[in-house]
């Protein structure tokens, strides 16, 4: 079984912080909060009152550390509201400075001259370790980010305490010990406190500083830009690449590239992964393929002279274009999936050398858009990730009937016939649900919600659905799993790369170097007896909300007996299994108009947005003899996933070696075109680039 797709890679992580998500109201609570403390504290600084000034202390620092904690976007706002930790702290130690001139005797000044020096001395300090650990994270971001090639020639070494790169986290531990003596002082009138707090404060800042620059000597500094190019160079000189996948996008599109990692590694020759964002080098799921992410387009085009010959895209972005310029490789667009929606056949496909699609379906879906893509530039590979999904065996044998609900996301344009989340999802889950034989999965798209907050708001409705389900029933329930445990800690340990806590880019790269002969064979293993023990370690007859890294999207379509979905790739990818499927109608279109839109749902039962005919698709799906799309699902899946025979792993490398062999006959002719020229110019001959050429079509480049 493949490695599990739409999957996080695991990640070595310390305490994990609790989610809060606040409205409006919490929010403007937690930072009044704030704000009220630090009233109080002036209130009582000015009159002076030294129970209110040290009770609004005390508060005010409470208040910052569970903000810190648990309202975050808060402390955002006040940073743009020029109300940064670095002001607050200040504010903070200098209410407490005017309490004490307030509570004091004139004469007083003089004593308390050196606190206000030793706290100024304590901002001083708190800048220049700013400053340094600036310093000390551009010597260590590289020009270039690997995973799974041995960095250790590049003098990569952990990262600094965490403490020292995080300023408010730094300013708030160093500067504790003096509010806390100036707190001291106030409460006893004896300035030793406060010289004493602010002795610790002073000598954990110098402590501090002198760990930064010792980073900053030449012995301890990581390779410089120049060294990691030329280091670079010499990698590609030596491994020597041949086909790779270019992938450039959000944290939350990863699966998007995570999906084509297998066929990509199953691939002849020397593949490599290449990505623009620094944060995607940690979301890329587990693969040993040699990654590396080159963010500036000037190190970008050092590829163009490498012996890279062909570039696989899964999806577009901005950043593609630039790939594009380099004329050595050829590139194939294999998107992330196929699905009738217009986003499957857009015009930027054009800037391929060429498409390639699953089967014949989406050849004909990019003639009827006429979006300028030729015809002799669609190749069928099939879809190589659906080789390993289970077949149809039959109706449901046990006593539950389980039932996959996938719904997509609500996309960019805001048409509502993108996602059956809004306008169907609660009647479709109560009518599942309602069925006493039923077990669902409900399985959203990871980007539910990210556009439409109504997207958003429905999914957490059939998630409580859900949940309120699983509360009335009862059954009973499997031993705690060993094993489920152990297969656990053996992929956390196989597929790690995040690291220790604290650790950043650089030190990464030195932690996942080239991996272990057998790891990918590991992790496969570790990943087919994962899912074997997580279902079995699940009642029959418990629903499930599935939104983690495992199981996989390609799992649950092994244990579903029925799929429902929207107008999107998880119903073509469904198809490879041969069992019974439906597609929720949202868009207002009549029943015969939406079939006749959209292709995929030829085979399909479709359903109305009040869920009317679920009770129907079920008695269709418990006997196959009232199953009306049986043959019609075995022709739709000819039509949009290609044929069985070949695998379509095999056509998949068959292409790929194609676009190769075209790759290097067009460096041929541009190497003799050049060769001619420049026996031109030794001639002294003008004009040579318009005479003698190399027989042959020019070619894309």
């Amino acid at each position: 079984m493949p490695v599990p797709l739409f999957r996080r890679p695991a990640q070595v992580r310390g305490p994990r912080r609790p989610a809060v998500r606040s409205g409006p109201a919490v929010k403007a609570l937690a930072g009044g909060l704030l704000v009220a403390a630090f009233t109080a504290q002036a209130l009582g600084a000015l009159l002076p009152h030294v129970p209110l000034l040290l009770a609004a202390t005390a508060g005010s620092l409470a208040a910052e550390g569970a903000l810190y904690r648990w309202q975050r976007g808060m402390l955002s706002l006040f940073a743009k509201s020029h109300a940064d930790v670095t002001v607050r702290h200040v504010l903070r130690d200098l209410l407490l400075v005017v309490g004490l001139l307030r509570l004091g005797e004139q004469h007083r000044e003089t004593v308390y001259a050196p606190l206000v020096a030793g706290l100024l001395a304590c901002y001083a300090l708190h800048c220049a370790i700013q400053a340094v650990s600036v310093l000390v994270r551009r010597t260590r971001t590289l020009p270039v980010v690997t995973r799974n090639i041995d960095a250790s020639a590049l003098r990569l070494s952990p990262a600094p305490p965490a403490l020292l790169r995080r300023p408010g986290h730094r300013l708030l531990v160093f500067g504790l010990p003096a509010t806390g003596g100036l707190l001291a002082t106030v409460a006893t009138d004896l300035p030793v406190c406060g010289a004493a707090g602010l002795a610790v404060s002073l000598l954990l800042s110098l402590t501090g500083l002198g760990v930064l620059l010792v980073r900053l000597l030449p012995g301890r500094r990581p390779a410089g830009e120049q060294e990691v190019l030329d280091w670079f160079d010499a990698w590609l000189a030596a491994y020597r690449p041949t086909v790779g996948l270019y992938f450039s996008g959000g944290a939350s599109s990863a699966y998007q590239a995570n999906m084509w990692l297998e066929p990509l590694a199953k691939l002849g020759g020397r593949p490599v992964v290449v990505l623009r964002e620094r944060f995607m080098v940690q979301k890329l799921a587990a693969t040993d393929v040699p990654v590396v992410c080159l963010p500036k387009v000037s190190t970008l085009m050092r590829l163009e002279h490498s012996t890279l010959e062909v570039l696989i895209h899964p999806s577009n972005s901005g950043k593609t274009s630039q790939v594009l310029r380099i004329p050595t490789i050829r590139h194939a667009f294999v998107n992330h999936g196929e699905s009738d929606k217009l986003s499957s056949c857009n015009p930027y496909a054009k800037a391929y050398d060429e498409v390639w699609v699953a089967g014949p379906a989406a050849r004909e879906r990019y003639a009827l858009a006429e979006v300028g893509i030729e015809d002799k530039d669609v190749v069928e590979i099939g879809r190589p990730q659906l080789d390993a999904v289970l077949p149809y065996a039959g109706p449901p044998a046990g006593a539950f009937t389980t039932v996959l609900y996938a719904p997509t996301w609500e996309g960019w344009d805001g048409n509502p016939g993108n996602t059956s989340v809004v306008a169907a999802g609660e009647n479709l889950v109560r009518a599942l649900l309602a069925d006493p034989g039923v077990r669902l999965l409900y399985k959203p798209h990871p980007l539910t919600g990210s556009v439409d907050a109504r997207a958003r708001a429905a999914d957490l409705r059939v998630r409580q659905l859900i949940r309120a389900a699983n509360r009335e029933r009862s059954g009973p329930r499997p031993p705690a799993s060993a094993e489920l445990a152990s297969w656990s800690a053996e992929l956390e340990r196989l597929t790690a790369t995040a690291g220790r806590a604290g650790a950043d880019q650089a030190e990464r790269m030195l932690a996942q170097s080239a991996p272990e002969p057998g790891r990918a064979a590991a992790v496969a293993r570790a990943a087919a007896a994962w899912d074997e023990a997580y279902w079995a370690s699940l009642p029959d007859w418990e629903h499930r909300i599935v939104t983690e890294a495992r199981p996989a999207l390609y799992s649950c379509f092994d244990r579903a007996d029925l799929l429902i979905s929207d107008v999107s790739s998880v119903i073509s990818d469904f198809l490879a299994s041969g069992k019974p499927y439906a597609v929720a109608n949202t868009s207002g279109l009549s029943e015969e108009a939406f079939r006749v839109a959209f292709p995929t749902v030829a085979a399909a039962t479709v359903l109305t947005p009040d869920a009317a005919g679920v009770p129907g698709l079920l008695e269709s799906v418990r006997h196959p003899e009232k199953d009306a799309f049986a043959a019609a699902r075995a022709e739709l899946a000819l039509r949009l996933l290609g044929p069985a025979e070949p695998p379509a792993q095999e056509r998949f490398g068959a292409a790929v070696e194609r676009l190769r062999a075209a790759a290097r006959e067009h460096r041929a002719r541009m190497a003799g075109r050049l060769a001619v020229e420049a026996r031109g110019r030794a001639a002294g001959l003008p004009g040579q680039r318009r005479e003698q050429t190399p027989a042959g079509p020019a070619g894309r480049g």
